[in-house]
């Protein structure tokens, strides 16, 4: 990691964040009581079947809502980020943005951490433009979550240029029963991300909004 990295804080690392809710639609609508600004469509994750809705919450980063889409057929496997267990939405992780993915995630685990494979993805928007990306494995939930995984867009158009514009992010933390290792970890990866102890696990997004601000966990 280099020193400009170590010293960055959590929100300016943040590509985007995943709220994951058990019905899409249901979720975008009650945000844009919250928010003010309806989530504009992404698309469908084949083959995962999962779909998902997008606000830019910054420059380069968006608020993710994932759920199931009912177009697909059930996938093989659980969805990602529990998904099918869910019964009310929730952040449950951050995507942090970065390049030479094969490279951090051998360095992290040289460090002791473990952020699995390295993995290809894609999607289509409603326009039928074709999005493309590396991750670091997002089921390796470090820390309940309040670790992220790694994302790099490569030559895509990064989500958020195309989402609609909503309000700015402007902190993040989290809630952790063990905040020595959830630190720890986050360290190691050069993340700043603030960590307080309690009884469950929650990441805090804080956005300043046209009526104050709000908090979404």
């Amino acid at each position: 990691m280099s020193e400009s990295e170590r010293l960055n804080t959590a929100v300016d690392r943040v590509d985007h964040l995943v709220y994951a809710t058990p019905d899409v639609d249901a979720t975008s609508a009650e945000l844009e009581q919250r928010l003010g600004v309806r989530a504009s469509v992404g698309g469908q994750h084949f083959g995962r079947g999962t779909r998902n809705a997008l606000i830019r919450i910054g420059p380069a980063c968006y608020l993710e809502i994932i759920g199931p889409d009912a177009a697909q057929p059930p996938p093989p496997a659980p969805r990602w980020f529990g998904i099918d267990t869910l019964k009310a939405p929730r952040l449950v992780t951050w995507a942090a943005a970065a390049s030479n993915l094969t490279r951090l995630a051998s360095v992290a685990e040289q460090r002791g951490v473990r952020l699995g494979a390295v993995r290809d993805g894609r999607r289509e928007r409603p326009d039928g433009v074709v999005l493309t990306w590396q991750t670091t494995d997002p089921g390796v939930m470090l820390a309940d979550g309040l670790v992220p995984f790694f994302i790099d867009w490569g030559a895509s158009p990064h989500p958020a240029s195309s989402a609609v514009t909503g309000p700015r992010l402007v902190g993040l933390r989290g809630e952790h029963p063990n905040v020595a290792e959830a630190r720890g970890i986050l360290a190691s990866l050069g993340i700043a991300l603030p960590v307080d102890h309690a009884s469950t696990t929650a990441l805090v997004a804080t956005f300043e909004t046209a009526s104050g601000t709000v908090e979404l966990r």
